[in-house]
């Protein structure tokens, strides 16, 4: 009792000293935190508007050159100027690229203006280097939204955002255009800005646009905007916001706008901690005085927890262990006071519960021993009557070559069937007792044909004897026997993914639904006097054997009967086929198996 109140006083003390402080600083510092994100966020949103207000201007006054170029009567003149004297064309075409460059360079950033006339295929360009090309107008008539693609300036194919008037504006092929002015600016002005942006901030402005590849200042660390556009890209963006981003373990502040010219967003961002370090550097003082008060308490709190908290926490590891089912478990600590005691009267209880739970689990391994022997000693006396009288009636009839076989089948089915040194055989061993069992009654009925198709693979792998001809005798017994016509069964096997089929069909009067469906849950239920025993046994010594994954599934066959199918898992079966052998040792028992739909 006075170890619990020195421990709850301990606490109390801990709680009243470290509390109410942290609560205060915690409070504090994050008034503190959220004014300066959203002063630092303000701010920088405010100077990437600004920013891009500048470059949407001069976008926007580039954006004017062609529609200025098409109403200058000089090149209205041009344009509509059909044949003539070569001296006049050139005359005017000197003219026009004159205007072209004049206007070309009235705006501060560098840009290219040129006029194609596709019915002429001459091109007039601020650009000399510049030449006409079909394929290339008839791409950009629809066009009159910028774009972005590489033009060659000289020798260099460089990245331009790219904008286009047709003359008409309603024309969409060559044939109908008089005219397609174009501007064109190269990405360098957009760099030199982003440059300005960055001089004035701690930030690495780029451009972005989603499926392009960014525009970057000069001095931007490309590996980290990579990463961070693969953060930003399976969202959409609004045209203005904020969002925080974690890369490498580190926080970022991202601000982005959105141009209204280009459709590409100003994206700005920083290092959330470089923001803080002013906070960050009043913090760490603080939790370095913190931590020496919070040493004191711990160590006033560690007496009580050595020799209190940790033996309880022993305990319940010990009782946990044996929830989980680990009855073996065993308290090895040493405590030095009252917790010796309740260890030693754990550990006694736990023997106790061991032995009296192995004793149950081997007797319930017995009993389903027993049950699986006796489902297994099961013969159906009537197949014997029936195949005497045959021999009988045969040999009667002078018959001797019918006799023989007949003979000859039955002493290899009984001769499998009654061997009982093996509760686990091979698959071929199960088809060649099947052959001999169909031979039987094929002499018998003289109209049932049968096809075995297994692969040699899966007929070496074993499973436990007589799981096959029950299913065999019961497509026989109850379907093709009341069929008057000629009677198929099929048997397939196949191996998928480490797991194993065979299926066993017939074509004969098979089972409506309803009735389907009951012998299917029949296979769940217990055995008892008032229910067949073929196929419910072959499904619980199915499961016996290799799990509850395994078993039978009914359902109606393609050829008009009942198809049966056996699953297992060979692997999954090998750990309960080693506890089925040692404990049944050499008892092993046999049986047929005659089902009762």
């Amino acid at each position: 009792m006075a170890r619990t109140t020195l421990f709850r006083k301990a606490v109390a003390a801990i709680i009243l000293l470290l509390v109410p402080t942290l609560i205060l600083y915690g409070y504090s510092n994050k008034v503190s935190v959220n004014v300066v994100k959203d002063e630092i966020q303000s701010s920088s949103l405010s100077q990437l508007s600004f920013f891009l207000r500048q470059f949407d201007s001069n976008v926007e006054q580039l954006s004017l050159f062609p529609v200025i170029l098409g109403f200058d009567p000089y090149v209205r003149a041009f344009i509509e100027h059909r044949g003539g004297f070569v001296f006049d064309t050139l005359k005017e075409q000197s003219r026009i690229s004159e205007k072209i460059s004049l206007q070309s360079v009235s705006s501060p950033w560098t840009n290219e203006l040129s006029v194609f006339l596709p019915q002429e295929k001459k091109v007039v360009s601020s650009n000399i280097f510049k030449v006409y090309d079909a394929e290339y107008v008839k791409s950009h008539l629809p066009l009159q939204q910028w774009s972005y693609e590489k033009i060659f300036v000289g020798s260099a194919e460089i990245y331009h955002f790219v904008r286009q008037y047709a003359d008409p504006a309603n024309s969409k092929t060559p044939e109908q255009v008089n005219a397609m002015l174009q501007v064109a600016f190269p990405i360098d002005n957009i760099v030199t800005m982003l440059d300005q942006v960055k001089a004035g901030g701690k930030g690495d402005p780029f451009l972005y646009q989603a499926g392009m590849e960014p525009i970057m200042n000069g001095t931007s660390d490309s590996v980290k905007i990579h990463q961070l556009i693969g953060v930003l890209g399976p969202e959409p963006l609004l045209p203005i916001g904020h969002r925080v981003v974690v890369l490498g373990g580190r926080q970022y502040s991202v601000n982005f706008v959105q141009s209204g010219q280009l459709g590409w967003y100003l994206v700005d961002y920083l290092p959330v901690d470089a923001i803080l370090k002013p906070i960050t550097m009043s913090s760490l003082l603080f939790y370095v005085s913190f931590g020496l008060l919070l040493l004191l308490g711990l160590a006033m709190a560690y007496l009580l927890y050595r020799h209190v908290q940790y033996p309880i926490r022993k305990l319940l590891q010990g009782v946990q262990q044996m929830r989980k089912g680990d009855l073996s478990t065993r308290i090895h600590a040493y405590a030095d006071n009252e917790f010796d005691f309740l260890f030693d009267r754990f550990n006694g209880m736990a023997e106790q519960i061991q032995e009296l739970v192995e004793d149950v689990y081997e007797e319930k391994i017995r009993r389903r021993e027993a049950t699986l022997k006796q489902l297994q000693a099961q013969i159906n006396p009537h197949f014997l009557y029936n195949s005497l009288f045959f021999i009988i009636n045969t040999a009667k009839l002078g018959d001797q070559e019918s006799v023989v076989a007949m003979a000859q089948n039955l002493a290899e089915y009984y001769r499998y069937t009654t061997r009982v040194e093996e509760q686990n055989v091979p698959l071929q061993e199960e088809l060649q007792l099947v052959e001999s069992y169909l031979a039987i009654h094929n002499l018998r009925l003289q109209r049932l044909y049968y096809d075995i198709e297994v692969p040699e693979a899966m007929q070496e792998l074993t499973l436990p004897r007589l799981l096959l001809q029950p299913l065999v005798e019961n497509a026989i017994v109850h379907g093709i026997e009341h069929i008057p016509g000629d009677g198929v069964i099929r048997i397939r096997g196949s191996m998928d993914g480490g797991r194993c089929r065979l299926t066993v069909e017939d074509n004969g009067t098979g089972l409506a639904q309803g009735a389907l469906q009951e012998l299917r849950d029949k296979l769940l239920q217990p055995m008892d006097s008032g229910m067949g025993c073929g196929v419910w046994n072959v499904h619980q010594r199915l499961q016996y054997a290799f799990g509850e994954t395994a078993g039978l599934t009914l359902e109606s066959s393609g050829l008009g009967g009942l198809r049966v199918t056996l699953e297992w898992n060979p692997e999954e079966g090998k750990e309960r086929k080693a506890l089925i052998e040692a404990e049944e040792g050499g008892d092993d028992s046999d049986g047929g198996a005659a089902d009762r739909r």
